[in-house]
């Protein structure tokens, strides 16, 4: 009998939890506070909220059109300076906002340890990285203006994956800027004819005398100031 009236008690909490629950859920199960601009709904969880599933982009949507993220607040307000960087939403081929965004970690406006997927973004516009970031202004990559994909990944900014001293060692003898090497601050091309004394004919002249006839690439035999490192493009090799 006591068995019994312990298990009816039991039930009657879960059942009082259970209702507590639809009734004050920002009370009972919210994992903490809104962020500031969703505060006015703390007491409203279904606004962004399905009943049993969690929260659902289409209730995001409801109130972000995603025409208008970055371009004009949910007010219909317009948006000025950095905050336009956001408006690459426009540009994504899935509307998944819960992929990146959340709630309830008070001004942690996303997800803790959760990177964007430059996968979501539609292929003309994967490669238009200064439409969402700033240029670095370190004294390497204020000089540049070339794309970013010759040296990172869409994956992760760090590390860079261009080595420079896998092609040409920047010795003492080469301490100079991006620019005088590769001109127009194109990193697929080279020339080291920027500073040198050397001249095409010359060159050209000078190597088939030598038996080379690959001199087109001069690093591939000249990979730092040792003029006699080479020997990779005459005949007998």
């Amino acid at each position: 009998m006591k068995s019994r009236a312990f298990l009816y008690i039991i039930l009657a909490n879960l059942a009082v939890i259970t209702v507590l629950v639809f009734v004050y859920p920002h009370l009972m199960v919210a994992p903490g506070k809104l962020m500031k601009g969703h505060q006015g709904m703390e007491q409203d969880c279904f606004s962004c909220h399905s009943k049993f599933f969690g929260p659902q982009a289409g209730k995001c949507k409801d109130c972000h059109k995603v025409s208008d993220i970055g371009i004009v607040t949910t007010k219909g307000k317009p948006i000025q300076g950095p905050a336009r960087k956001v408006a690459f939403h426009q540009e994504l081929v899935e509307e998944r906002c819960i992929e990146c965004h959340a709630d309830h970690r008070g001004v942690m406006k996303y997800r803790q340890g959760k990177q964007f997927s430059h996968a979501l973004l539609k292929p003309e516009t994967k490669n238009q990285c200064e439409s969402c970031h700033d240029k670095p202004r370190d004294s390497l990559h204020e000089k540049l203006t070339a794309g970013c994909a010759q040296c990172h990944s869409q994956d992760k900014w760090k590390p860079a994956t261009f080595e420079h001293d896998k092609y040409f060692v920047l010795d003492r003898d080469h301490n100079t800027t991006c620019a005088t090497c590769h001109p127009k601050s194109d990193f697929t091309q080279y020339t080291c004819y920027g500073c040198h004394e050397h001249t095409p004919a010359k060159i050209r002249s000078e190597h088939l005398h030598e038996g080379i006839r690959n001199f087109e690439n001069c690093v591939k035999c000249h990979r730092s100031a040792d003029e006699h490192e080479g020997g990779e493009g005459k005949d007998n090799d």
